[in-house]
C-alpha cells in the first residue's frame, strides 16, 4: 500500500527545554513570571480601561473557570500603580445632622486622617464629659444662682405681700394649700369662717365677703401670671448663666481641633454646629434625666454620647489604592447597611450603625466580582448599575424598597463614587447581559477575552517554565527539577490537544504541581522529578476513571461486542469519546450497514429512533451527497441502505464516524469485507475529504487499550484525519508500540485512503465513461449496483 503509518516521532512532542540555559537545573534557577503566561491580549484590555478615568469603562473578564482571570488582574494592579495619575484618595465618615437626625452627613477627610478624627473627638467628648458637671460644681456658679434665684424670691414675696395686706384689711386672709395652690378664706376675727358661722352672716355680708375674694382673685390671678414670668426669666437666665459656663468650657476644649481642621470646611462646620448642639443638650452631660442620659449612652463601650461619636465608614491607613476582591457579593455586603440597636426593649437606629459595603472600601479604587454571583443575588445588579450610572453610593434600606411598609429609616448623605468594577465571568453570561441589559455595554465598554491556549515555542516553553516557578515560590512547594518541568509542558500540551499549543489553563496545572508536591514529600525527595509528576496524573486518573474501567469491563467479559481480528462486510470499527464532567475517555463502537433494493435512500437508525443529534443527521447526509455523487450520477442508487451504531442505546452526536460509516456502506455495496484490526475516525465534507476530529487522542488510546484487551496484533491501528496529526500527544505505552511495529497510526487526506487501508484494495478513480477499475472497490459497487439496474 502506498499510505504509510505514522511515524512514533510525530505521535508525542517531548519538550526539550532549548530555551532554558543549560545550567538551569530547576525553578529554583528560574525567575517566577510576574504575570500569567499568554494573556497579553486581556492584560492590554485591563491596562486601557485602567488608564481611562471617564465613567463606563469597567472591565467583563471572559474565559472559562481555571484560566487564572482574577490572579492575572490582582498581579498586574498590585505590581503597576494604577493611580499613577493622582486621583486623590479619601475617608469617608458619618456624622449626627443635628438638623434633621434621619439624614447623617458625610464627611469627607485626606485619606488616613479619618480614625485620628474619631479619635480627637472621643477625647473631647470624654473631657467634656468630666469637665462641664466640674464648671457647675463650684462656690462661683452656686453663688451666681443662688443670686438669682433669691431676685426671684424676693420678687415673688414682694408681689404677694401687696395682695396679702390688701385681703387682710377687708378680712380675707391668702393662704397656700397643701397641693401649692393660692386659696383666699373670709375671716371671722382672726379665724377663718367656718360654713356653719357664715351662714349666719346677713346676705349683704356674705355678698360683699364674695365680691371682696372676686375682686382680690382677680388681682391673684394677674400676680399668678406675673409669677410665671418671673420663673421664666429666671430660668432663661439660668439658661444663659448655664450656657456661658458651658460655653467657655466647650470652647477652651474645641478651638484646638477647629484650629487643626481649618482648612477642612465640612469639618470646621460640622464642629461649630456640634458646639451648638452640646449647649443646647446640656442635660445629656450634666444627668439631669436619667432615662434620656441612659440611651444617649446606650449599646457603647466608651462614656460618651451617641450623637457625637464619628462613624469611620471607609478608612485609608496606608493611602494605597483600593483593590477590593467581593466573594459573596449580597445588596448588604456591597452597598452597606444600617443595623439596628435593641435597649431596655427599645430598637433603635442611628449613624453610628451604618455600615460599609465592598464598594465603599472600593471606592477611589478596583471592586473585582464574578458575573454569576452578582446575578444570582436579587436587586444586586439593579443596584450596581443605579450606583455606577449616578456615580454616588447610597447607603438604602433594602427592606424599605421590596416591601410597603413604612419602616422608619435612615436616609444617610450620598458619597461620590468613583470606582473600576472588573466582572470575572463566562462566555454565555457576557451574550446573556448583551442581548438583555442594554445597559451593560454602555457600563462595561471593555472587554478582556482571556486566551486557553498560546503557541508553543522554545520561548514560550521558558516562559511557561518561569510560571511554573511563581506557581512553586507562592506555594511554598519543592523545586522541579528540569525534567519535571519538561513533563508538565508536555501534560499542558496533552490539555490542549495541540503539540504546537500549550493550555494556559493554569488551575489544571496548579492542581498537579500541588499533588506532585505531595508525592515528593511523601517519598521524602528534596525536588519535585518527573516520576513523581507521572505518579501524581496517574493518581488522578485513576480518581476519575471509574466509567472508563467499567466500558473497558464490557468488552473484557463480551458485553459489547468487537472484534480486533479479521474482516467482515458491512461492519467497521468506528472511534467516540465519552465525556463526563472532569474527565474524558475513548472507546470503539461497531457500525453496521446492510443493504436491500430500494430508492437509494441511507436510512439512518439513529435518527429515525431520535438517538442521533444534528451534528450526526447533517454528517449521514454528507455521505449521502458523497455517495450520490460516485454512483448516481447517470442513474438513482437501487439499494436502501441502513446504518447503525450497534449497542447504542444512549443519545449519539457529531460527524466524526462519517468517515466510518461511508466505508461500511461501500463494503456493503461492493461485497467486500473490511479488516476489523483497524478503527477509524474522522468526518468528511461532499467531496470526500477527511476534516479533523476533537478527542483523537483519547479514541486512539480507546481503540489501543481494547485491542490489549481482545489480543495485541501487529496489524492493529487507527486512521485519522491527517489534519488532526498535530493533536497527537499520545500516551507513552501507544508510542511504544508503534516504534515497536506493534501498532499503526495512518493519517489520511480522503476517504479513499481508508477504503483503500481497510479493504486491502484500492477505492478507485473514475475513467471518462463514468467507470470505475473492474479491481477497484468502487468498481466491484459499481458492477453490483449496474446488475440490480438492469
Amino acid at each position: 500500500m502506498s499510505i504509510t503509518p505514522l511515524s512514533s516521532d510525530k505521535l508525542y512532542r517531548a519538550s526539550e527545554l532549548n530555551g532554558l540555559a543549560a545550567d538551569c537545573k530547576s525553578t529554583k534557577n528560574l525567575t517566577p513570571l510576574d504575570e500569567i503566561v499568554g494573556q497579553e491580549r486581556a492584560q492590554q484590555a485591563v491596562e486601557f480601561a485602567m488608564s481611562i478615568k471617564e465613567k463606563g469603562y469597567n472591565i467583563y473578564a471572559i474565559g472559562r473557570n481555571g484560566l487564572g482571570k482574577r490572579t492575572m488582574v490582582l498581579r498586574y494592579l498590585n505590581r503597576h500603580d494604577p493611580n499613577g495619575n493622582g486621583v486623590p484618595l479619601y475617608d469617608w465618615c458619618y456624622v449626627a445632622n443635628f438638623e434633621e437626625t434621619r439624614s447623617p452627613k458625610v464627611l469627607k477627610l485626606p485619606a488616613g486622617t479619618g480614625q485620628k478624627f474619631k479619635k480627637e473627638i472621643e477625647k473631647l467628648m470624654l473631657r467634656l464629659v468630666k469637665a462641664l458637671p466640674l464648671a457647675f460644681d463650684n462656690e462661683m456658679y452656686y453663688s451666681r444662682s443662688e443670686t438669682l434665684k433669691n431676685q426671684l424670691t424676693q420678687k415673688q414675696e414682694s408681689s404677694l405681700l401687696t395682695l396679702t395686706n390688701e385681703a387682710k384689711e377687708k378680712s380675707v386672709s391668702l393662704s397656700l394649700t397643701t397641693q401649692g395652690e393660692y386659696q383666699l378664706v373670709a375671716l371671722n376675727g382672726e379665724e377663718p369662717h367656718t360654713e356653719e358661722s357664715f351662714a349666719k352672716l346677713s346676705e349683704d355680708e356674705q355678698q360683699q365677703f364674695e365680691e371682696t375674694i372676686n375682686d382680690l382673685e382677680k388681682k391673684l390671678r394677674g400676680i399668678v401670671r406675673q409669677l410665671t414670668e418671673l420663673e421664666e426669666e429666671f430660668s432663661d437666665k439660668i439658661q444663659k448663666l448655664n450656657e456661658e459656663v458651658a460655653l467657655d468650657v466647650v470652647v477652651h476644649f474645641i478651638k484646638p481641633l477647629k484650629e487643626a481642621y481649618k482648612g477642612q470646611s465640612e469639618v470646621k462646620a460640622y464642629l461649630t454646629a456640634m458646639q451648638k448642639d452640646i449647649l443646647d443638650n446640656l442635660d445629656i452631660f450634666l444627668e439631669e434625666s436619667e432615662e434620656q442620659v441612659a440611651l444617649a449612652y446606650a449599646a457603647l463601650d466608651k462614656k460618651m454620647p451617641r450623637r457625637y461619636q464619628v462613624n469611620v465608614v471607609v478608612s485609608q491607613p496606608d493611602q494605597k489604592f483600593p483593590i477590593v476582591v467581593e466573594d459573596s457579593p449580597s445588596y448588604h455586603s456591597i452597598f452597606g447597611y444600617v443595623e439596628n440597636a435593641t435597649y431596655k426593649g427599645t430598637v433603635f437606629t442611628d449613624f453610628s450603625l451604618i455600615r460599609s459595603g465592598s464598594l465603599h472600601r472600593a471606592n477611589g479604587g478596583v471592586l473585582l466580582m464574578d458575573a454569576v454571583k452578582v446575578l444570582e443575588r436579587p436587586y444586586v445588579w439593579d443596584g450596581l448599575k443605579r450606583a455606577l450610572r449616578a456615580r454616588k453610593l447610597n447607603v438604602s434600606s433594602l427592606e424599605r424598597e421590596v416591601t410597603l411598609s413604612g419602616t422608619i429609616s435612615l436616609e444617610p448623605e450620598d458619597i461620590p463614587l468613583n470606582v473600576k468594577i472588573i466582572l470575572f465571568g463566562d462566555y454565555q453570561t457576557y451574550q446573556l447581559l448583551q442581548h438583555y441589559d442594554p445597559d451593560f455595554s454602555e457600563l462595561f465598554r471593555v472587554t478582556a477575552d482571556f486566551e486557553d491556549e498560546m503557541p508553543r515555542t522554545d520561548e514560550s516553553e521558558v516562559q511557561y517554565a518561569r510560571f511554573i516557578s511563581s506557581i512553586v515560590n507562592d506555594s511554598e512547594m519543592l523545586h522541579c527539577d528540569r525534567k519535571a518541568i519538561a513533563r508538565i509542558i508536555d501534560y499542558s500540551s496533552r490539555q490542549a490537544d495541540d503539540q504546537n499549543k500549550l493550555s494556559l489553563h493554569s488551575a489544571d496545572i496548579a492542581n498537579l504541581l500541588r499533588e506532585s508536591n505531595y508525592v515528593a514529600k511523601s517519598s521524602k525527595a528534596t525536588m519535585i522529578r518527573a516520576n513523581h509528576v507521572e505518579q501524581a496524573l496517574q493518581s488522578q486518573e485513576k480518581r476519575v476513571s471509574r466509567l472508563r474501567d467499567h466500558v473497558m469491563q464490557t468488552f473484557t467479559n463480551g458485553t459489547t461486542l468487537i472484534d480486533t481480528q479479521g474482516s467482515v462486510v458491512g461492519q467497521i470499527n468506528g472511534l467516540s469519546v465519552i465525556s463526563t464532567t472532569d474527565y474524558q475517555f475513548g472507546a470503539p463502537n461497531r457500525i453496521t450497514a446492510t443493504t436491500a433494493y430500494g430508492e437509494g435512500e441511507v436510512f439512518d437508525i439513529e435518527r429515525n429512533v431520535k438517538l442521533g443529534g444534528r451534528i450526526h443527521s447533517k454528517g449521514v447526509m454528507i455521505l449521502s451527497a458523497y455517495l450520490a455523487s460516485i454512483f448516481g450520477k447517470a442513474k438513482k442508487i437501487p439499494l436502501t441502505t441502513h446504518l447503525t451504531f450497534e449497542q447504542s442505546y444512549g443519545g449519539v452526536d457529531g460527524d466524526s464516524a462519517s468517515m466510518a460509516e461511508l466505508c461500511a456502506i461501500i463494503s456493503a455495496f461492493s461485497g467486500m469485507s473490511i479488516r476489523q484490526d483497524v478503527a477509524i475516525t474522522g468526518s468528511m465534507n461532499q467531496f470526500g475529504e477527511a476534516q479533523p476530529i476533537g478527542g483523537v487522542n483519547e479514541k486512539i488510546e480507546g481503540f489501543f487499550d481494547v485491542c490489549g484487551i481482545k489480543g495485541r496484533q501487529p496489524t492493529q491501528g487507527v486512521i485519522i484525519p491527517k489534519s488532526n496529526a498535530h493533536n497527537l500527544m499520545l500516551r507513552k505505552d501507544v508510542v511504544a508500540a508503534v516504534e515497536k511495529g506493534e501498532f499503526q497510526i495512518w493519517a489520511i487526506s480522503h476517504v479513499t485512503e481508508a477504503i483503500e487501508i481497510l479493504t486491502g484494495k484500492p477505492a478507485g478513480t473514475v475513467s471518462d465513461d463514468t467507470a470505475y477499475p473492474l479491481d477497484s472497490v468502487y468498481g466491484q459497487a459499481q458492477v453490483k449496483l449496474n446488475a440490480l439496474r438492469l
